[in-house]
């Protein structure tokens, strides 16, 4: 139900330059690098049965961006391919994977049932009362995933052609959803603050509130 944003990549990036011919002139922003228009990652759906031949790479993907070392990475990447498998299955299921000549991101994720949000993890524990007109009329969507290098939340964040961005925005056009919603362990400032910056917002007030159940504060996205 959480949102996946890695903050520490496993390599480093080296610092842009400028290049050209004569003297060089002031060091222009890293702004324009990364997820830009230029950098030609290819955002498409993966069928379940590709998903499933793909399982080794995505899992690869995530532990690769979830920071931390190779002891770290196997019991992430485990976790994460265990609850995969597990959302592989739900109705209207749906990832898209980012990719140039490698994989370079995914999300996914699957629409809430019409008036039925409390069959989908108990998300109606945590839905707010503005937000049940959308779950009941069937076009509230899951987010349960978004996994990119952390270039993406660093650089451009608020560009339509972030790589995040067009993630998500892809999933929702695709459902027909009206609304993207998903849970957040409040704690979790970098994820938050990176969701923040591609658009989401708090689904109530000024402030994420947590559920009576637990921790876990709910951020919406409109389509």
């Amino acid at each position: 139900m959480t949102v996946n944003v890695p903050v520490r990549p496993t390599t480093t990036e080296r610092d842009g330059r400028p290049v050209g011919p004569g003297r060089p002139g002031p060091r222009r922003p890293r702004a324009e690098r990364g997820s830009s228009p230029l950098a030609g990652e290819r955002v498409r759906p993966l069928t379940r049965r590709q998903i499933e031949d793909r399982f080794g790479e995505l899992g690869d993907l995530y532990a690769q961006t979830s920071g931390g070392g190779p002891r770290a990475w196997n019991v992430a990447r485990g976790a994460f391919l265990r609850q995969l498998a597990a959302d592989v299955r739900r109705p209207g299921f749906s990832l898209l994977i980012a990719e140039s000549t490698v994989l370079a991101g995914c999300a996914y994720g699957y629409p809430v049932p019409g008036g039925a949000a409390g069959g989908v993890r108990g998300l109606d524990a945590y839905l707010p009362r503005s937000v049940l007109p959308v779950a009941a009329s069937g076009r509230l969507f899951l987010v349960s995933g978004i996994i990119v290098p952390a270039r993406v939340r660093r650089q451009n964040a608020d560009r339509a052609w972030n790589l995040a961005r067009r993630l998500q925005r892809r999933l929702l056009t695709e459902h027909d959803a009206a609304l993207g919603v998903t849970l957040v362990d409040r704690t979790d400032v970098a994820t938050v603050h990176a969701l923040r910056s591609w658009g989401w917002r708090y689904a109530e007030g000024d402030t994420l509130q947590a559920s009576l159940l637990g921790s876990y504060g709910v951020l919406v996205l409109e389509s």
